[in-house]
């Protein structure tokens, strides 16, 4: 198939995806979140671990292009202008799982009209609301067709921080809770940076080795051989900070503690947090460690989408190992609700269905997954576009000797 077919169907089926994805919204809107797989135990569910994934995402990537800046990295200037589109559609995915999670989109107009200061949610809306207006701001001077250096140095000496603080106050809705004991802890914000470095590097690399292959942006092979040395170095710093905080907290062998971190390393959770250590971690890092695995263009993009697997896997893990058990676990239990039928016990010939549970368990309805499919959906379109009209010199295209497709190239300066 041509190239310009090829990204003519490929804009084509995310719009469909993402008109599937707002009917879904829709439905929930007009039946209520009783739709979703949430519960009175499970309060949070693949919304939240969207928002998560998305704003880690985001940080990362404008971590990365803010530091060429900041830093005067010369070599990495080169990717900062996909690096902030990236990061710009990232917030706003995580911005948009947060209206859906909400269920009724109006309810947040009451986080700005009657704010709890006190409470890290409210931090997290302002803090993503300003990195959401200096994403814009930043990308908006940066493709301008002559780019203001002052203007973009002083917007990256704002952005480094406040991409760091967006993503360590989103810890913090979590770490801050002593009631959660996965959650409770100092290392939380650490670790959610590290891992947005991680993943935030990773999907950018996909992007960039995606964007030079349909020639849309030009990135120097070398360059991202270098880029895939440092997420080695990102997998490596946040192994070392999953493994801390796992140590921590099997070494005492505390006993609730201890039913909290079992769901994590031999539970239901077990999957995903294996599946980090293995295929999100191990993987990726025994295939980058080697230079000549990095020169490599397909095997970076292997290891850098299981990164980004690897992470969104954490983000489920960490997400529901506080959830899975009840703060109160009296008799005869929590109830969910509703009525749970598979758990019906007979007396007699009458079923009684039980409404009560003693351990939370938690499965995304089809509501669920696509709504989060559209969200995907739209952001990949906005991107693809995006690229379009700010990667794409009009007055550079022309057409190749064969097919009499066009393509640009874009150089590597602001």
């Amino acid at each position: 198939m041509p190239r310009k077919r090829m990204i003519n169907a490929w804009t084509v089926t995310l719009g469909i995806l993402s008109l599937l994805g707002i009917g879904a919204w829709i439905y929930q809107l007009t039946q209520g979140l009783v739709v979703t797989g949430m519960n009175n135990i499970v309060s949070w569910g693949l919304y939240i671990t969207g928002f998560m994934f998305f704003v880690g995402l985001s940080a990362g990537g404008l971590i990365v292009s803010s530091s060429a800046t900041v830093f005067n990295i010369k070599q990495f200037k080169a990717i900062a202008k996909p690096a902030v589109l990236l990061s710009t559609v990232c917030i706003i995915a995580a911005a948009l799982l947060i209206v859906v999670d909400l269920g009724s989109p109006e309810r947040i107009l009451n986080l700005f009209i009657h704010p709890e200061f006190n409470s890290p949610l409210i931090w997290d809306v302002f803090i993503i609301t300003i990195y959401l207006g200096i994403s814009l701001f930043y990308l908006y001077h940066m493709t301008r067709p002559n780019p203001n250096e002052k203007a973009i140095k002083i917007l990256s000496s704002i952005a480094l921080p406040v991409a760091v603080l967006v993503h360590s106050v989103t810890a913090w809705i979590f770490g801050l809770q002593i009631a959660r004991p996965t959650w409770h802890s100092a290392l939380m914000a650490p670790l959610f940076v590290s891992s947005a470095l991680a993943s935030g590097l990773a999907l950018l690399l996909v992007v960039i080795v995606a964007l030079n292959k349909f020639r849309l942006f030009e990135v120097k092979k070398s360059l991202i051989s270098t880029l895939a040395g440092l997420l080695c170095v990102f997998i490596a710093v946040d192994v070392f900070f999953v493994f801390s905080e796992v140590l921590t907290a099997l070494f005492p062998a505390e006993e609730r503690l201890m039913a909290y971190t079992n769901q994590m390393l031999t539970g239901s959770l077990a999957p995903f947090f294996w599946g980090e250590v293995i295929l999100g971690a191990f993987i990726p890092f025994m295939i980058l460690i080697f230079r000549k695995n990095r020169e490599n263009m397909t095997l970076i993009v292997l290891a850098s989408s299981l990164v980004v697997i690897g992470v969104f896997f954490k983000r489920v893990w960490l997400l529901f190992s506080s959830l899975l058990l009840p703060l109160l676990d009296y008799a005869p239990g929590v109830t969910l609700g509703k009525y749970n039928l598979p758990d019906s016990f007979q007396t007699g010939r009458e079923v009684v269905p039980n409404i009560w549970a003693t351990l939370g368990s938690y499965t995304p309805s089809w509501v669920e997954i696509s709504i989060i499919i559209g969200v995907l959906a739209l952001i990949t379109l906005i991107y693809t576009l995006g690229s379009y009209v700010l990667f794409v010199p009009k007055n550079k295209e022309h057409s190749t000797n064969k097919g009499g497709e066009g393509h640009a190239t874009q150089s590597h300066a602001y």
